[in-house]
């Protein structure tokens, strides 16, 4: 990854970038903002600067994360009683060389692993001082990458803590994570902390015309849903079918909420639909809820004669979108987006599914007819 290939972010760039000129390259690092904002791969083009000026050809190397002085850690499960991230390295590598904005999400499911804990361990830090407690094999700076440093278990984080009060020479120690708030103060007190930014729409909509060739005005509906967040922007770039999915359920679940109240019937339509997005992988169906979130927030701009921020409306179907944002209002759109942001937790926190989106499905029922 070298800095012409990183979206945006020119003035982290030039910090970083003259902070290895001036010579005051600190040996503790954390990168904070959203993995879709460009943490990893900024982290990655600062490895490549600073080995390329050792060695000139430890660019390419580092590109493909294969360089002896690059080491990486980050969340992987226990498998077989082995937490080590080299046994998971070659997933990560693939995932991060084809997709360097990828998040934990992700990762998660690129693993197949979204019933499982994903952490850093003990175990991972030692092995880690064992590998910086030699020497480095060109004879300059090694470098450790932390992805998800927020992920790592008490016992790692203490063990950590050790690591970077008293690193072995020459060695620079790059943290990622999403928030500094699941890091303990002492390993951040220790570290400096650089914000990532969100990127600006100018530069995701250069990214993504420039690169991807979407036209004018697909960048405009992927740049207000992505806000700043690359990752995203390419997920609903190649979403187009998926999205005409969300589109149909979408409908579908509306549709049987409006006629529960006159057709209890209807209930068990609204259990079958609870059925079949409970099947899918836990990134898509909170992708979905999100999804979800927004169509009713446009719903809501609509009905308060707003409709220049409307960005995006559903038509397809027969579906009535004028007629349905008129049901969407202050008296309920706060309900419906709490029931949704709970739905995301439960989701999150491995609730059963089947119950969180049956539950979600029988409460719109109840909400979308209030009026006051």
């Amino acid at each position: 990854m070298n800095w012409e290939h990183i979206a945006g972010q020119e003035n982290l760039k030039k910090l970083l970038r003259d902070s290895i000129d001036e010579n005051r390259v600190s040996h503790a690092q954390l990168f904070v903002g959203k993995e879709g904002y460009g943490t990893f791969p900024l982290a990655l083009a600062y490895a490549r600067e600073i080995l390329q000026r050792e060695h000139e050809h430890a660019a390419s190397k580092v590109e493909h994360l294969n360089h002896l002085d690059l080491h990486f850690s980050f969340p992987v499960y226990t498998d077989n009683k082995n937490s080590l991230s080299k046994s998971k390295f070659e997933s990560f590598r693939d995932m991060m060389i084809s997709s360097p904005y990828s998040s934990y999400d992700d990762w998660t499911a690129f693993l197949d692993s979204e019933n499982k804990q994903l952490f850093i361990s003990a175990d991972e830090v030692d092995d880690q001082n064992q590998k910086f407690s030699l020497k480095s094999f060109e004879g300059g700076t090694k470098i450790l990458i932390v992805w998800r440093a927020d992920k790592m278990n008490v016992a790692a984080a203490n063990k950590f803590l050790k690591f970077l009060e008293e690193p072995p020479a020459k060695t620079v120690i790059i943290l990622t994570a999403e928030s500094s708030n699941d890091i303990l103060p002492t390993i951040l007190s220790r570290t400096q902390i650089v914000e990532v930014p969100r990127i600006t729409d100018e530069d995701l909509e250069q990214y993504l015309t420039s690169r991807h060739s979407v036209n004018a005005e697909k960048a405009k509906e992927i740049i207000h849903e992505a806000q700043g967040n690359i990752n995203d922007a390419l997920k609903l770039l190649r979403s187009g079918s998926k999205n005409e999915e969300f589109e149909r359920l979408f409908v579908q679940w509306v549709r049987d909420a409006f006629q529960v109240k006159k057709k209890p019937q209807q209930l068990r339509s609204i259990i079958s639909w609870a059925r079949d997005i409970a099947g899918w992988n836990r990134e898509k169906q909170k992708n979905f809820l999100d999804y979800c979130s927004e169509i009713f927030r446009l719903a809501l701009l609509q009905n308060y004669q707003s409709e220049n921020l409307v960005y995006k409306k559903i038509n397809a179907n027969g579906f009535n979108w004028p007629g349905f944002s008129k049901f969407i209002s202050g008296a309920n759109i706060e309900s419906i987006l709490e029931e949704i942001n709970t739905a995301d937790l439960h989701l999150t926190r491995n609730g059963n599914p089947k119950i969180i989106w049956t539950d979600l499905g029988i409460k719109l029922s109840r909400y979308i007819h209030k009026s006051t």
